[in-house]
């Protein structure tokens, strides 16, 4: 009889632990609907302080820790440029940090002479006028695990479906939901200076290489390497501004700096603004804009949980 009691205390108490589990991953988002968008950013124009980082996105989460180490408070930003499906985890690039500041505001000279003493850059991103985005749960660490499983296949399908040109990815953790953004227009400003670097490393070579020399003698090869891409109208439309103290101007180039290995390669093209599904308002509640006309085309990825405890925040 003590055996049977046992049995049956060891049963429930397991039954009891299945039913916690799946509590907590309802409560984390498992069951959370993920309905993607075209319309107005989650966020306006902000001003970063980031860290670059080239290797597994899996690796990442330490950067998250270090952002939110040194400002708890300030939300942190993760732009993600490589297809991890495409490149090889040791060369897929992102930047990682937190944000300064928003809108008209910007940020003191003190807090960022603090970031940049630990190494931190600082950077502005702008506020495209149309965006593809979505938002998730952000109620426990298993949220950020279930967001890579079902957010970004979701927005893979919406940008296949559409033809559309989206890139970089980037989230942006705000207190209890997390913020999914790619960029429909002026996409080069969100590419930081060291991605401009690597791909002038990376064609440098093959530019080398492929150099051809007319009858003349003239150097038949063309300005913009089979790497880049033509920047489209209204691409960068004004300078996101690199800010450090004394300093704000950005030095690098107006190119689109997606490589032949980013998430955004596929090349289908066609489809406009006025084909997305433009109605109803942001994620933050406020009007979508109108509609512009612009050809797009793309693809999307999902990537490895790294992210900043929910805490730290």
């Amino acid at each position: 009889m003590s055996d049977l009691l046992l049995l049956g205390l060891i049963g429930g108490l397991t039954l009891l632990l299945l039913l916690t589990l799946l509590a907590f991953a309802g409560y984390s988002g498992l069951l959370a609907g993920v309905t993607v968008s075209a319309g107005s950013p989650p966020i306006r124009n902000v001003t970063v302080a980031y860290k670059f980082h080239i290797g597994p996105y899996s690796e990442t989460g330490r950067l998250f820790t270090e952002s939110c180490s040194v400002s708890p408070k300030l939300r942190s930003i993760a732009i993600y440029y490589d297809n991890p499906h495409v490149v090889p985890p040791e060369k897929c690039r992102c930047a990682v940090g937190s944000i300064l500041s928003e809108g008209e505001e910007s940020p003191s000279p003190e807090l960022i002479q603090f970031y940049q003493k630990f190494g931190f850059k600082v950077f502005s991103f702008p506020a495209p006028s149309h965006v593809v985005t979505t938002t998730f749960p952000y109620t426990s660490t298993l949220s950020i695990w279930l967001a890579t499983r079902r957010v970004h296949p979701a927005l893979d399908a919406y940008i296949k479906e559409r033809k559309l040109c989206a890139h970089p990815r980037l989230e942006i953790y705000q207190q209890d939901q997390i913020y999914f953004m790619c960029p429909l227009a002026r996409q080069g400003d969100f590419y930081v200076p060291e991605v401009k670097e690597t791909e002038r490393k990376s064609r440098g070579p093959a530019e080398a290489s492929d150099t051809q020399m007319d009858g003349t003698g003239a150097d038949t090869t063309s300005d913009t390497s089979s790497v880049s891409l033509e920047v489209g109208p209204g691409s960068r439309e004004t300078s996101a501004a690199t800010l450090s103290p004394g300093v704000s101007s950005r030095g690098w180039d107006d190119g689109d700096t997606r490589s032949e290995h980013s998430y955004s390669e596929s090349g289908a093209s066609g489809s406009s603004f006025e084909e997305l599904d433009l109605e109803g308002e942001g994620p933050l509640g406020e009007p979508r804009l109108s509609p512009e006309v612009e050809p797009l085309g793309a693809t999307k990825w999902p990537r490895e949980p790294s992210t900043p405890e929910k805490g730290e925040e």
